[in-house]
């Protein structure tokens, strides 16, 4: 994929996605170190020399006074928007509150709202700027494994109805993405462990031999095992998910065929995650990577894949201390409670669920697919049962 470099210092340094996407082109940049310099590298993309940046309030603990420094050094008003943490964050309520609170600001269409933090802060800054005075520009700047490899990119931006999740959005790309892999020394083992289920998804979908070299240098690469290249594996990891997400984008932004292949394990996950209330007891990269157990288990029991690929898939989940069965995370998980869940998929076409299948490195979109199957795998994940 062409890689043009933005504006800045270190080029030499930096690891350059390009998404070309006519108009709407963009650079994901990715560079050790980089929050300290993101001034200089925001302010050649500013009409107005003033941004409005979108934070929760445990990520500006830890960066708002670097981001603060850099963007006055590069002579950058700056509005600042704390919310709290937790997924419950990405709510009508507090959605309409931010808009409220940015558009008595008096910004213009010529500004640019900056997401700072992991995936709920992304999708709501950049389901705001989607919404504000009919669309502005917006930039990401993901602070967790999960954003930098996955949400951060693309342009799918939401928010959490009642009914489901992300089912309120708009498709709206970036302006540009930057990630510093530094970060992740700050993000809790938990929260980098869910992480890496979507990087472990990039695999599975249509890569098998970057899963192996996954299953080689996953522990290293998650701090599992000392390592002097963790950093190194962590950019290398980033940036081929990068890589593969943005192949993906350029030919179906708006996710009409090729793109669904991204939400490997996401239906069953997003049941999980609907029923564990969106809190702490899920985390959204935890009901992924269950999710993509169940999806290979659903492909083995219709002979898409083997039980072998199943297993080695768990095997790596738990090698690196991830968990595998729904049943790690509560008892009382009900499968037939979890299948009406999933009936309320964005994947729903026709009254069908949209499973996506297969093994390692041949997923595929499967509609016509038995419900007493589904039953039977989330029976069996609830249960633990490693059949």
């Amino acid at each position: 994929m062409k890689s043009e470099p933005m504006p800045g210092k270190d080029e030499n340094t930096a690891n350059i996605v390009h998404l070309p996407l006519g108009e709407r082109a963009y650079d994901i940049r990715i560079e050790e170190g980089l929050l300290a310099r993101l001034g200089s590298h925001i302010a050649p993309l500013l009409k107005n020399k003033r941004i409005f940046i979108v934070t929760e309030t445990t990520v500006a603990s830890f960066y708002e006074t670097k981001i603060s420094a850099s963007l006055q050094a590069a002579g950058i008003e700056q509005h600042w928007f704390r919310l709290p943490p937790g997924e419950s964050t990405k709510s009508i309520r507090i959605f309409e509150s931010l808009l409220n609170d940015i558009l008595g600001t008096g910004i213009d269409r010529t500004d640019v709202i900056l997401a700072l933090g992991g995936g709920v802060i992304g999708d709501l800054a950049g389901f705001t700027a989607a919404s504000i005075l009919r669309g502005i520009r917006f930039i990401q700047v993901p602070t967790t494994l999960l954003s930098q490899v996955d949400s951060s990119v693309g342009g799918k931006t939401g928010i959490n109805s009642p009914h489901g999740k992300n089912l309120i959005g708009a498709f709206h790309q970036p302006l540009a993405v930057f990630i510093d892999p530094s970060v992740l020394s700050t993000l809790p083992k938990r929260e980098l462990q869910a992480g890496y289920a979507e990087v472990v998804k990039y695999g599975l979908i249509n890569d098998p031999a970057f899963f192996n070299r996954l299953i080689e240098n996953g522990p290293a690469l998650l701090g599992i095992e000392a390592s002097n290249q963790q950093m190194a594996l962590q950019i290398k990891a980033i940036k081929t998910s990068c890589e593969a997400k943005a192949r993906v984008v350029v030919v179906d932004e708006h996710e009409t065929g090729q793109r669904a292949l991204l939400n490997l394990g996401h239906t069953f996950g997003h049941a999980l995650e609907a029923e564990c209330g969106y809190g702490s007891t899920l985390l959204h990269g935890e009901g992924v990577a269950i999710g993509m157990v169940m999806a290979l288990d659903l492909s083995a029991r219709m002979g898409l894949a083997t039980t072998q690929e199943r297993d080695q898939l768990i095997n790596h989940l738990k090698a690196v201390g991830m968990k595998w069965s729904a049943a790690e995370i509560a008892q009382d998980l009900d499968a037939e409670t979890l299948l009406s869940h999933m009936s309320k998929d964005k994947k729903m076409e026709a009254g069908r669920i949209g499973f996506i299948l297969g093994g390692i490195g041949k997923a595929a979109m499967h509609r016509d697919v038995d419900l007493d199957l589904v039953l039977a795998v989330l029976h069996d994940s609830v249960n633990g049962v490693q059949a």
